[in-house]
């Protein structure tokens, strides 16, 4: 009896110092604790952001991150309870909330127990109560895209973009710069589909490219993919219509499979961000704030566009092949 009442004791002590959120190094030294919520988890894109987070965090040397988030980027119940369970456990958060109005509820929860969140990737609806948002100009970026399909078709042939999520206000933006730059800057280029949504998984964004190209077979010229799994899905859309170098592609972000297609003519163009500094940056910026620094309320982490001919310089290909935490 008297083993299994010290039993309880340490499970009950150790459970205690898992809630615990305050701590000390071994020169008593304050340890912050920081939530690291992105949009999904499955993507390699946030494996970078992971990695750049960790970066931070060690050369801080005081920082445990605690990465957490929902496996799908369409799972909003999933990241509001993420971020909600952290309340009384984290010193501070940094999130990438996958609805930029669905997320404003929880994070002001979040701000009004004492806890400062930092915004990345993609913005808020309200960001009054936010300390920092850090992240690529995503209507630049669509702008990027946009004037690299002008290039390639030379000013003239029919398109389609590729919508991503709704709610998502990254892919919004990016949407937006496609579409307006194509309008003001390339008059004689025509948007043939603009208002159908993939989704976020490679998955159901090869049914609905198949679907699109299918339906504009004898037209189609260009197609954008405004994300990583949305161009995955486009680009297998192609292979098995046997559309590629046909029809153009563009991305954005990079995977192993749309790297390769910019030396087999079977993507032109991806549109790349910098996660690993997306992730360094928003936790050194949170730190920093919660030191008593003032921090840039918006940071951009940059905007570049990769292609066949620029695509094995040095820049180039840090930025096609970031790495990835666990690697």
């Amino acid at each position: 009896m008297k083993r299994f009442a010290v039993l309880l004791l340490a499970l009950a002590l150790f459970g205690c110092s898992e809630a615990n959120h305050s701590g000390t190094g071994p020169n008593g030294e304050k340890i912050y604790r920081l939530a690291v919520i992105p949009k999904g988890t499955t993507h390699e894109f946030w494996k970078s952001v992971h990695y750049g987070a960790e970066q931070a965090a060690k050369e801080i040397g005081n920082v445990e991150i605690v990465w957490r988030g929902p496996q799908l980027e369409n799972d909003r119940k999933g990241q509001i309870s993420v971020v909600q369970n952290f309340i009384g456990s984290v010193d501070g958060m940094v999130l990438a909330p996958l609805d930029s109005q669905a997320l404003v509820s929880p994070v002001s929860q979040v701000v009004d127990q004492g806890i400062p969140v930092l915004i990345f990737d993609s913005g808020l609806n309200d960001t009054s109560k936010i300390v920092s948002y850090v992240a690529t100009d995503n209507y630049k970026g669509g702008a990027l895209a946009a004037r690299r399909m002008g290039e390639i078709l030379n000013g003239e042939g029919d398109v389609i973009l590729l919508r991503y999520n709704e709610g998502s206000e990254s892919t919004q933006q990016r949407e937006e710069g496609f579409l307006e730059t194509l309008k003001e800057e390339f008059p004689n280029i025509n948007i043939l589909s603009s208002d159908q949504y993939a989704g976020t998984t490679p998955q159901s964004s090869l049914s609905k490219a198949k679907q699109m190209l299918d339906t504009f077979k004898n037209e189609v010229d260009g197609i954008f993919a405004v994300c990583e799994p949305n161009a995955a899905g486009t680009l297998q859309a192609l292979k098995d219509l046997n559309l590629t170098g046909k029809v153009k592609l563009v991305a954005f972000d990079p995977n192993a499979e749309l790297v390769a297609g910019l030396s087999n003519d079977s993507v032109h163009g991806i549109v790349l961000q910098d996660p690993v500094a997306m992730g360094y940056k928003s936790v050194k910026n949170l730190i920093a704030h919660m030191q008593g620094e003032e921090v840039e309320q918006r940071i951009d982490t940059g905007e570049f566009v990769a292609t066949p001919e620029n695509k094995d310089e040095e820049r180039m290909q840090e930025l096609l092949h970031p790495p990835q935490f666990g690697e």
